[in-house]
């Protein structure tokens, strides 16, 4: 299970609606439960930058969550059992990559990534994620190289409530860009995962980062 500490996010077994942004949630999305809104996505709780690690390996889990900055627990209801149940858990790209060079050795760790990376290939449009990135680069100029690869796949990939799913996105509007912009220098430019895991609510932490965010984005539209 988890522990009380545990940040925590849920698969859903039926299509919903984010609470917060409205934006549509298939079956087998990843979610938090807010007492007030309901079902809240990845996206509107800042933690779309994070990637899913199944469980099945202790090591890996557990270095993964190590070297991660911000992770969450991932439950799924056990019909059967009448209760939820520990899926794996969600940390960044980064510590699971820091995690799979301890585990190397290990040819079933070999062999989890290699499936994992062919699942993440399959969820991208390539061509729509070439698109955004484009978008990202006409936009913001100054845009370190190769970061609006990165910021696209993130957006982009599919069921996972991201900014990059919307109909505004899908349309390469300007403000679904900058939304998608944004959320990622809020999570590597900034201290931003590090004050929610120290338990400050997400509103209270985007507000203290909010001026570094501001001219960090500033920086990036310089060059246009």
């Amino acid at each position: 299970m988890a522990n009380k500490s545990d940040l925590k996010v849920f698969i859903i077994r039926r299509e919903s609606e984010c609470g917060e942004c409205g934006a549509e949630l298939g079956k087998g999305s990843f979610i938090t439960l807010d007492k007030n809104k309901g079902a809240l996505c990845l996206s509107c709780v800042d933690m779309d930058h994070l990637w899913f690690l199944p469980s099945g390996s202790a090591a890996m889990t557990r270095r993964a969550k190590k070297y991660s900055g911000l992770a969450a627990v991932v439950l799924q209801w056990a019909r059967a059992r009448k209760r939820y149940e520990r899926q794996g858990i969600l940390v960044e790209k980064a510590a699971i990559e820091k995690a799979e060079k301890e585990c190397l050795a290990d040819s079933e760790q070999r062999e989890r990534r290699r499936q994992r990376e062919a699942i993440k290939r399959e969820e991208i449009d390539d061509k729509f994620v070439k698109e955004f990135a484009a978008r990202i680069r006409e936009n913001y100029p100054g845009c370190p190289s190769g970061r609006e690869q990165t910021i696209a796949e993130h957006a982009c990939s599919k069921y996972s409530g991201r900014v990059g799913r919307t109909q505004s996105a899908k349309e390469f509007s300007g403000k679904a860009i900058e939304l998608a912009v944004i959320a990622h220098i809020r999570h590597t430019e900034t201290n931003y995962d590090e004050l929610l895991m120290q338990g400050f609510d997400r509103f209270d932490a985007r507000q203290a980062v909010e001026n570094e965010v501001s001219s960090i984005l500033e920086k990036w539209e310089s060059d246009k």
